[in-house]
């Protein structure tokens, strides 16, 4: 079954994030286990809030990814560039519909 983690925080250093979220993928590329899709949401009734919406195969490959020691250090980075601690909802995928 899909799951999603959706990653909740406020930043004003979106920049920063960005370019430390692309750092990290690019050394992460072609490692199994991680991530399939990721979609970051801005909010526009909130300034600097972000949502970002990142997908896994399966619940499993999502807990074995936030084990690793590449994804402790970036979510260290990542926390150090908010403004408030970020917050993480967990999500089974129910139903999916691509529309295009």
């Amino acid at each position: 079954m899909k799951f999603v983690q959706i990653i909740d925080f406020e930043t004003d250093r979106i920049d920063d994030m960005r370019e430390l979220a692309q750092e990290t993928e690019q050394r992460l590329a072609g490692r199994s286990g991680g991530p399939t899709r990721r979609l970051v949401l801005k909010d526009r009734a909130q300034a600097n809030r972000y949502l970002v919406v990142l997908e896994f195969d399966s619940y499993e490959d999502a807990m074995r990814n936030s084990e690793e020691p590449e994804t402790t250090k970036f979510a260290e980075q990542m926390a150090a560039l908010c403004s408030r601690p970020p917050s993480f909802t967990d999500c089974d995928v129910q139903e999916m519909t691509d529309f295009a």
